[in-house]
């Protein structure tokens, strides 16, 4: 195993976690400037009030982006174990 392969092997890890991270991080994002406008227009400034919609809208972003996440782990891993001989040499 030479450190070009071991550091691009970790580089194909990293942008998978990222690419599968993205969806619910980026609508937490939008949830939370969403909330935080609303904050701001209508002078709540409860800091609990903040939690629920992200928890939710997460939440929600998983039930519906989990196949298309399973298939790109699915297809990562089925990739990573039919590569075993060659990372052996």
């Amino acid at each position: 195993m030479t450190p070009e392969f071991v550091v691009s092997f970790a580089k194909e890890a990293i942008i998978m976690v990222l690419l599968v991270s993205m969806p619910m991080l980026g609508l937490g994002l939008i949830v939370g400037l969403a909330v935080s406008i609303f904050q701001a227009v209508t002078s709540i400034q409860e800091m609990t009030l903040t939690f629920i919609p992200k928890i939710l809208a997460v939440l929600l972003g998983l039930l519906y982006f989990s196949p298309w996440i399973l298939e790109k782990l699915m297809t990562f891993t089925i990739n990573t174990y039919t590569n075993i001989p060659m990372y052996i040499r």
